[in-house]
């Protein structure tokens, strides 16, 4: 199968009924009765608001032969959904998801992380990781990710592969880190020059896979300061800048890192000034966590134009902190979503999510300004798609759903509760699989909250990456004419 066939939606279609998509950082934007028209490489051709009763015409308009499109509608309880956009996840880390205990990020490498990591250079162990992973995630709406894989090549290229099958839009990143002093002797690059000529070989591979990097990309990844040598960054710094790609790494996660940091780069004012002198600092940088960076930090981080990356889940399981977005955001600091899986213990956005908007309620308890910190429902759904999408730097391909961005989309589905007139209350209600039920009288901005505080993957009825197919929940409506 060649890379079209596999990235390009296979017919025309048509989806009908209610969307809704971030209008601005602050504001979602309902659009009822609408159809979306999305071409057959998975390219939005049309949005037509109360443009139900004029599909036909529409059809015509556009040249497509009305008899080969296919369409989609969301019925009552049902809306679409852009996809949801993870910024920082570790693939390799998926079989660990909930397993961290009382450590903190330090130990925690050493316990959990590095013994599984190294573990998958066994191909077929990693295939079954990877392929639960992808699988997982896109299940929880995920339609592209920014993954951390390990230090080894094939199975770096092998997630890589997966990705691309099985349609997930994803940034694959094989994980440099050659510092002898912090990585165990089992688990690191041989040395800084290696670093660099493993993750070329990554790249190369990708770039015969996906040669224009549709669906799946390459992504350059120091795991973090402490784990490479001042060489290596260099060396990685020169990669990203040649073959003009992403790069991923982590900063300011936990206090004790960050003193780590400076016991080790004396030369270095700051964590974030470590990777400034080493050019890693870029707009197409992402960068994890961000927790305790000073003000003179986000300062740097903004005027270079590098993006954040919340791991709210993450930080509270891992006992690293809170960040502060609403301040990031002050900053001029481009933020989104990461689950951050195994230190995160869901490998879903949408409970990311739900924990960015408690955790800054935590950040109001304690933080001068009090309530200007909380996030509202409509900011965290931002920063699950839009947020994310300028945080990977595809904002004008997805995120929402406008006329010439691909249709990455997800079919949300939450049960309706019956009349009540049958003899156990249950009325004539819907059957849907849903941790949330709607009773009829909420208005869509309570619909958002109930979904986002409640909602799991039974919601996610289908899912779309460049309008394929990728995901099907048994149960869901699809009608296709």
């Amino acid at each position: 199968m060649s890379p079209s066939q596999v990235l390009d939606g296979a017919n025309r279609q048509v989806f009908l009924g209610t969307f809704v998509h971030s209008k601005s950082r602050a504001e979602l934007e309902y659009m009822h009765d609408t159809a979306v028209y999305v071409d057959e490489h998975g390219v939005i051709a049309k949005v037509q608001k109360s443009g139900s009763d004029t599909v036909g015409e529409t059809l015509k308009d556009l040249g497509w032969d009305a008899a080969s499109v296919e369409r989609h509608v969301s019925t009552e309880g049902q809306f679409f959904f852009p996809g949801l956009i993870d910024t920082h996840v570790h693939a390799s880390q998926y079989p660990n998801v909930g397993i961290f205990g009382k450590t903190t990020l330090l130990d925690w490498l050493e316990k959990y992380t590095f013994p599984l990591e190294s573990s998958l250079k066994d191909l077929n162990k990693a295939r079954r990781v990877y392929s639960a992973c992808v699988r997982r995630t896109l299940a929880h709406g995920t339609t592209t990710a920014a993954y951390y894989a390990t230090t080894d090549v094939a199975a770096t290229n092998l997630l890589a592969d997966l990705c691309l099958k099985m349609g997930q839009r994803a940034f694959v990143g094989r994980v440099s880190m050659d510092n002898p002093d912090l990585c165990p002797d089992y688990y690191r690059d041989e040395s800084a020059q290696a670093s660099a000529e493993l993750t070329e070989q990554t790249i190369q591979h990708i770039q015969k896979a996906d040669p224009d990097y549709e669906i799946v990309s390459p992504i350059v990844t120091p795991r973090f300061a402490p784990s490479c040598t001042s060489e290596a960054m260099h060396h990685l710094s020169a990669l990203q800048r040649k073959h003009d790609l992403p790069l991923q790494t982590h900063v300011s996660e936990n206090k004790g890192e960050i003193a780590l940091v400076a016991s080790m780069f004396p030369d270095s004012t700051s964590y974030a000034d470590v990777y400034d002198r080493h050019g890693l600092l870029t707009p197409r940088t992402i960068l994890a966590h961000a927790v305790h960076l000073t003000d003179a930090e986000a300062d740097v981080v903004a005027a270079r134009g590098a993006k954040v990356s919340h791991c709210a889940c993450s930080n509270s399981s891992l006992t690293s902190g809170a960040a502060r977005v609403r301040w990031l955001w002050g900053k001029g600091i481009e933020v989104g979503l990461g689950t951050d899986m195994s230190g995160g213990y869901s490998s879903s956005v949408l409970e990311a999510a739900r924990q960015a908007a408690l955790v800054s309620r935590h950040v109001a308890m304690g933080e001068e300004g009090g309530d200007g910190h909380k996030l509202t429902v409509d900011e965290v759904l931002y920063l699950a798609t839009k947020g994310g999408a300028i945080c990977v730097g595809l904002e004008d391909k997805i995120g929402g759903f406008e006329e010439g961005k691909h249709w990455d989309a997800q079919l949300i589905g939450m049960r309706t509760v019956g009349s009540g007139e049958g003899e156990d209350g249950e009325g004539e209600g819907e059957s849907e699989d849903s941790n949330v039920d709607l009773f009829g009288w909420e208005d869509w901005e309570e619909r958002m909250a109930k979904w986002l505080y409640g909602g799991d993957d039974r919601n996610t009825k289908k899912v779309w990456v460049k309008g394929r197919l990728v995901h099907s929940r048994w149960g869901s409506d699809r009608q296709t004419k």
